[in-house]
């Protein structure tokens, strides 16, 4: 069957939190979609709800052989079903084991520019954040890893653990096989414990796939535990629902023990009937949705190379989430964030939201039918103009 991206969906007043806004403003901030999940998804848990009993409920073998049976397919990565447990979410699947396998005033890694909300993880444990800057090419327009940087922060003993987005959110990098080789090697060679999410991992938009890093070799993945969810692939943000998975069986039940301790192990009621529909029965709408965000994103790049020319795409091939250049306009892309939304009323993050060299950056959520895709940019170009002048 044909889905529907078209439809323009009404999410003011139902409690979003990217439409808590103003009348008239557009906001293409929080990475969740404005599409309808896939309809086999919505059939499930109006099936659920329709039992009328709402107790307690339990992650079922069937949902995590849905996960492995998932990777197998989509990605060709072997899981095996006991490494897995389940979490109800990425973050707070991180923040438990932050609190676990770290200490207060012990470093964090991370590499900049990268998800806020990895900052909270961290902060609000008591922990420090230690970066590693990826490094930008002003005239390519891409990123690169500093090995030797990398390697010294994860040398330092009071580094215990690195958080891995793969692939990378906000620049939309995929890392090849061998680039999360290499950083689970340095890694593993200095005692780190390395946390991968992997939540865009179904969304590269076009060339090559992602690799699940626990697809990796076992004896570089001791150290791993590895993060995935439906939440962005199927909109399901609201569901709580995710997946560690941890080929090494002795970390798994410290793993275990993090999520349990802290209390973020049991699902909700809707939680484990969503994610096996997602899983089993989601896989065309997922195509055709990735489909529609690569058309959104061509028509973006074309757009801005037609009339903001001085604004750059970043080259990346995964997420619904744009990385734009915007250096040659400001230095200060909060400044500029805060006029678009004065001027226009679209609403965008700046990129001083993920650090490193996020000032002369803004990131854009394409997950939006085309009109609205339309309206943005008539907004962001009248924007940019005025606030030239």
């Amino acid at each position: 069957m044909q889905y529907d991206f078209d439809t323009i969906l009404d999410r003011k007043h139902t409690n979003s939190e990217k439409w808590d806004v103003k009348a008239g403003e557009l906001p293409m901030t929080t990475a969740d979609m404005d599409f309808k999940t896939a309809p086999e998804i919505m059939t499930a848990m109006k099936k659920k709800i329709d039992q009328g009993a709402f107790g307690y409920e339990y992650p079922t073998p069937e949902y995590f052989q849905a996960v492995a049976e998932w990777y197998a397919k989509e990605h060709h990565a072997a899981a095996e079903t006991d490494w897995m447990r389940f979490a109800t979410g990425v973050i707070p699947a991180i923040t438990a084991s932050v609190h676990h396998f770290s200490h207060e005033g012990d470093n964090v890694l991370l590499m900049e520019p990268v998800y806020n909300t990895f900052y909270n993880s961290i902060i609000n444990s008591g922990r420090h954040v230690i970066a590693s800057q990826q490094l930008y090419d002003h005239d390519q327009h891409t990123y690169h890893v500093d090995w030797y940087d990398l390697e010294d922060k994860l040398a330092d003993p009071l580094t215990t653990l690195m958080i891995l987005c793969n692939p990378h959110n906000p620049t939309g990098y995929v890392w090849t096989k061998d680039e999360l080789t290499h950083i689970l090697s340095l890694a593993k060679r200095h005692g780190v414990i390395v946390i991968s999410d992997e939540i865009h991992g179904d969304l590269v938009l076009e060339g090559p796939d992602y690799t699940p890093a626990f697809s990796l070799p076992t004896e570089i993945t001791s150290n791993l535990i590895a993060l995935v969810s439906t939440s962005k692939t199927f909109n399901l943000a609201a569901l709580h629902s995710a997946t560690g998975i941890v080929p090494n069986p002795i970390l798994r039940e410290r793993f275990n023990r993090a999520i349990n301790k802290y209390e973020v192990a049991e699902p909700n009621l809707l939680a484990i009937p969503g994610a096996i529909a997602a899983y089993q029965q989601g896989g065309e709408w997922l195509h055709q949705l990735k489909q529609y965000v690569l058309a959104n994103k061509h028509y973006i790049a074309d757009f801005i190379k037609q009339n903001l020319p001085e604004m750059h795409l970043v080259p990346g091939t995964a997420t619904y989430l744009l990385w734009i250049d915007t250096s040659e306009i400001t230095a200060d892309s909060q400044q500029l964030a805060e006029f678009i939304r004065q001027d226009s009323g679209l609403i965008i993050n700046p990129g001083t939201y993920y650090h490193g060299n996020g000032a002369g950056f803004i990131r854009i959520n394409i997950a939006y039918p085309r009109k609205q895709i339309e309206d943005a940019m008539q907004r962001l170009l009248k924007s940019v103009k005025d606030f030239e002048k």
